[in-house]
């Protein structure tokens, strides 16, 4: 019988012993290394070495194997030679341990014979239920139980500080990078991990286990590639739903980057865009850079209170820093707001040289005065409203004395205003920012990286009122037709549709030229003809779209002209006629559509119509199903979304009629993912507000098992 996997990873992330398979009386070895740190610290459990060869292993009792050991064993910390990995690991399993994480590498990132051994390894863990870390990875860490089974240089010596950060990383020296700037920063940590492999335990495993524990606030991760969507949509969701806040890197937007990526973890790599979308719609902020992930990591672990909303004051000793914090704070899309005419009288009034609008400039002058500080900060909260204030006090916190003055005056700010995010700006000496961090201040060496994460808790906050609202998707109409098992011509991809609520044009499927004027007079002129086959299924490459015919001359001219081209350019194309629909003359153009992603399945996409799609990609992207308020922050996402407040005169579009449509295409598709490959909605028009819209073409493409 399997042993149970106790409380998921639990004795491997709190283990009241370990072993060590390998290990090594050289510290300086991978197999002596883990033993050598755990030795280090402050680690209240049992060390057991695993060396058939000697009698005892840095001053401690050796054993043979697992089996020898007489009492029970938590977690095992493997490394051997890849050809003995799997003799430890089932020595492991025959001794109960709760789970092994495997340092050795030479297995699936080599090939030949290591993808056996790790298919292997992968059938014992779920034989036995025993969880195993790896193999190819550095090892993992728990801060507070001073457990350090990792064998990377970036751990010698400890120097870490408790925190409520978490990590994992499917790099293993990536992993090791930010353990060290971890360090570097002085930010706390609490639990780290790196996947390697994967043979068994996983990048989303690790995400949920961190969204269970109580002791994490912030999870970050670095992902290279995902092969499980469903383990990591559940992860994903038990950790908005537990409030964490997840920032992550993921590689592989660019085309080498994705191949380095696919080749590095021998998995597959899904479209950047569909991530970027997944991430967008589970709360989970994508950095770019190193120094954003932790910037950001770092903001969210110390902030007090979630921001009420994206005003930002900015409170300045230096005029040329406030300008260029104001610039990056309209980059990041916050609201720097003047303060009221009143409050900027009375900050005149205290210094008559100061800049009082926002940024509002102290100048020098706070160091003849310091009181300048709590002032100020009292009438930009207080009256100017603001709900973060970003302080730039350039090299202040060096000058011990002086920094504790303010500290001491921001202290009663805090106090005075609890609801409010307060981020300094500074140069200072480390005893000095933990004093500021101790209050619950966070410090930024540089100003525009202060505001970047400002913008960043903003961001978290709105994502979690979203998540906090009902947003289900729209149950099907109960008359929905199944999708297609063969390819379907416009007119019939429109029923199919419109059966699942999607509104579509009124139109007309002519089988002849004179049932086609029959129609067109019947829908009345103008109208527009195209042409209907299943073996066409973009119309315009062949010239099959003809538009604002306003007669029946122009109309007959018109259907001669497109049998004439099919003709021409698709002469064995199967014709089923031509389409008649009036032209609608007011709207927005935009596109729905759905891709089958070979990792997250049916998705769905949104984008406006014409250049903004074929020139600039200017899409977003959500894994179905959806509701229709991730309809609408999908909408939001996309540049082009200003076309639909309404320019020039225009009245805005009718965005919520968009959104339901956009959600119900998502519902369809998730319905019938393993019949669809790609839903084409192009264009669907957005009429003005309160006149709903209308899909005009509509191409559905089946899945061929």
């Amino acid at each position: 019988m399997p042993h149970v996997r106790e409380g998921a990873l639990h004795r491997l992330f709190h283990p009241r012993s370990v072993a060590f398979y390998g290990a090594s009386s050289d510290p300086r070895k991978i197999g002596g290394r883990p033993l050598d740190f755990i030795k280090s610290t402050h680690f209240d459990g049992a060390l057991y070495p695993i060396n058939p060869q000697y009698q005892e292993v840095q001053g401690l009792k050796a054993y043979p194997t697992a089996e020898a050991i007489e009492g029970p064993v938590d977690m095992a910390i493997v490394a051997v030679p890849a050809p003995h990995v799997l003799a430890a690991l089932e020595d492991c399993a025959r001794k109960k341990v709760g789970g092994a994480v495997v340092l050795s590498a030479g297995f699936a990132e080599v090939g030949g014979q290591g993808l056996e051994w790790q298919r292997q390894i992968t059938e014992l863990a779920r034989r036995t239920g025993m969880r195993v870390v790896g193999p190819n990875c550095m090892g993992s860490i728990n801060v507070r139980r001073g457990l350090l089974g990792t064998f990377t240089p970036s751990a010698a010596g400890f120097g870490l500080v408790p925190g409520r950060i978490s990590l994992v990383s499917q790099s293993g020296a990536f992993g090791g990078y930010c353990l060290s700037l971890i360090r570097q920063r002085g930010i706390g940590l609490n639990l780290w991990v790196t996947t390697g492999n994967q043979s068994d335990v996983d990048f989303a495993d690790c995400v949920r286990f961190y969204a269970d524990d109580e002791e994490t606030d912030v999870i970050v991760g670095y992902v290279e590639a995902v092969t499980d969507k469903q383990r990591l949509v559940e992860a994903l969701t038990l950790a908005r739903e537990r409030g964490k806040r997840i920032v992550m890197t993921k590689v592989g937007s660019s085309e080498a980057g994705a191949h380095a990526a696919a080749s590095h973890t021998a998995s597959l790599a899904g479209s950047d865009q569909v991530y970027d979308g997944l991430f967008r719609q589970y709360g989970v902020y994508r950095a770019r850079t190193i120094d954003e992930l932790f910037d950001v990591a770092y903001a969210c672990s110390l902030a007090r209170k979630p921001p009420q909303g994206n005003r930002l004051g900015l409170l300045t000793v230096s005029g040329g820093v406030g300008a260029l914090m104001a610039d990056a704070a309209a980059d990041h899309g916050m609201d720097v707001a003047p303060m009221p005419d009143e409050a900027q009288r009375r900050l005149k009034a205290i210094v008559p040289f100061a800049g009082p609008r926002n940024p509002v400039d102290m100048t020098a002058q706070l160091v003849n005065d310091v009181t300048l500080f709590e002032k100020n900060f009292n009438i930009m909260l207080e009256e100017g409203g603001y709900d973060i204030v970003v302080a730039f006090l350039s090299s202040v916190g060096q000058v011990p004395a002086l920094s504790d003055e303010l500290l001491q005056q921001l202290k009663k700010v805090l106090a005075r205003f609890a609801d409010r995010t307060i981020i300094i700006s500074m140069l200072a000496t480390p005893e000095v920012r933990k004093l500021y961090e101790a209050a619950g201040v966070m410090v930024f060496d540089e100003p525009t990286r202060a505001v970047r994460a400002a913008s960043a808790l903003v961001r978290f906050a709105r994502e979690s009122a979203r998540a906090e609202a009902a947003d289900a998707p729209p149950p099907l109409p109960a008359g929905a037709l199944p999708a297609p098992t063969k390819a379907l011509n416009e007119v019939e991809a429109k029923t199919v549709l419109a059966s699942a609520g999607i509104p579509v044009v009124r139109e007309v499927l002519a089988a002849t030229e004179d049932a086609a004027a029959k129609a067109a007079a019947q829908l009345g002129y103008p109208v527009a003809l195209k042409i209907a086959s299943v073996d066409i299924p973009h119309k315009s490459e062949v010239g099959g779209v003809l538009l604002a015919l306003a007669d029946e001359t122009q109309l007959r001219e018109g259907w001669r002209t497109l049998m004439k081209r099919v003709a021409e350019r698709a002469p064995g194309a199967r014709l089923d006629g031509a389409v008649v629909a009036p032209m609608v003359k007011r709207g927005v153009e935009t596109i729905i559509g759905v891709n089958r992603d070979p990792v997250f399945g049916p998705v769905v996409m949104f984008g406006l119509g014409g250049v903004f799609v074929e020139a600039f990609k200017d899409v977003a992207f959500r894994v179905a199903p959806i509701g229709v308020a991730q309809a609408r922050a999908m909408i939001d996402e996309v540049r082009g979304r200003v076309l639909l407040t309404g320019l020039r005169g225009q009245p805005p579009a009718d965005e919520i009629a968009l959104a339901e449509a956009i959600a119900r295409v998502s519902v369809f598709a998730a319905r019938n993912a393993e019949h669809i490959d790609s839903i084409d909605i192009n264009p669907f028009v957005v009429l003005p507000a309160g006149e709903g819209g209308v899909a005009l073409d509509a191409l559905i493409v089946p899945r061929h098992h």
